[in-house]
């Protein structure tokens, strides 16, 4: 036999395996691997440039260094993966406070969240020209970072969460307003998916009593998706797809309904979920360096943590799980050590995912 034969035998046998390790460990987000995920929001929350805005002029005197607009959420590319980036550092160390990075981590969030900064965030969305600033994405994780912050229970805790309070009271407020006027929910695999961005806003509403915010999500997923059948996730990935419209609709329905209307209406809605040997193929990302292609890493974590939820809630679709698995061991090996394309927010989405998989319990 030819040594190189024998070598790329090797070499696919030790891919084969780490890829088990992945999958086998993929239920638990331990101290190691959250010392090594933590340095994903280190080192952009700080990091000014390169950033994509999105804002919208109204003139000359808004060109102004992102630090200057947004002088908590400036790094990490862009507004929203600066608020996700906040939230991963304030999970890790609320779950590992023996974290390595811990006192550069509450560095960081003192020098950031304090109610001065917050005021000047606060005022940017404020100003009319910017009322669907991150509408919906941004407003989720905001909401989402207010939230980790009062179930924190540290000293500095309490004090981040008041800083914060009044850009989340803005933002409860933007999708009071908003969500009576969206007609029709939006379907796409990006940013303004509306079952995404009304999951993570009825957590906050749940776990902060926020009963009115509670019971407008409720009324308005039953309006957009309680008579949707058949949904096509063979049409999943889109290319640029990193959550899954499908499963993110069904994660919604999840929160909202009961067991006995929940569970019909997933039977319409995807049936083939209830087959014990149902499959789903992963979001194969083609190049690293690009922005976009790679949103399809986050693709499989969303499929994940949607998965694990529904697995771990309900025993008939406990095989879920393993597609869940599947998904979450094809992406993660990518994070520490990716280009900042990928770097600079996949990290928030893998820690939700195997979260997710911790908190629906082992098969």
């Amino acid at each position: 036999m030819k040594l190189s034969t024998i070598l790329t035998g090797i070499l696919l046998l030790s891919a084969c395996l780490a890829g088990k390790a992945v999958a086998q460990n993929s239920h638990t987000l331990n101290l190691a691997e959250a010392n090594k995920l933590v340095s994903l929001p280190l080192h952009c929350v700080e990091t000014p440039y390169p950033y994509k805005t999105g804002v919208v002029l109204a003139s000359a005197a808004d060109l102004q260094p992102p630090s200057v607009v947004h002088p908590i959420f400036y790094g990490c590319f862009d507004w929203h993966s600066a608020a996700h980036g906040y939230w991963s550092l304030v999970t890790l160390l609320r779950q590992f406070p023996e974290l390595e990075q811990a006192a550069a981590v509450k560095a960081i969030l003192q020098r950031n969240l304090t109610a001065d900064k917050v005021a000047q965030e606060v005022a940017f969305f404020s100003k009319d020209i910017n009322a669907s600033f991150e509408r919906t994405y941004g407003w989720a994780w905001l909401l989402k970072l207010s939230d980790e912050l009062h179930s924190w229970q540290d000293p500095m805790a309490a004090q981040l969460a008041a800083n914060l309070q009044p850009l989340a009271d803005l933002i409860v407020e933007r999708y009071t307003g908003f969500l009576p006027r969206l007609l029709y929910p939006v379907r796409v695999g990006e940013h303004t998916n509306t079952a995404f961005g009304l999951n993570f806003a009825y957590d906050y509403a749940v776990n902060r009593k926020h009963t009115a915010l509670q019971q407008l999500i409720t009324q308005r997923a039953k309006d957009y998706f309680l008579q949707d059948k058949n949904c096509p996730i063979n049409w999943e990935p889109s290319g640029y797809d990193f959550i899954s419209p499908c499963l993110e609709e069904i994660g919604l329905m999840q929160r909202i309904l009961p067991a006995e209307q929940f569970l019909p209406w997933l039977n319409g809605f995807m049936p083939q979920l209830a087959n014990p040997q149902y499959s789903l193929a992963v979001g194969k990302v083609s190049d690293r360096t690009d922005g976009k292609l790679v949103h399809l890493d986050g693709l499989n974590f969303s499929r994940a943590w949607n998965l694990y939820a529904l697995a771990g809630q309900y025993p008939q679709y406990a095989h879920l799980r393993k597609v869940a698995d599947q998904h979450l061991a094809h992406s993660y090996p990518n994070l520490i050590g990716d280009s900042y394309e990928g770097g600079h927010w996949l990290g928030s989405f893998a820690i939700h995912a195997l979260n997710s998989a911790a908190a629906g319990g082992k098969k």
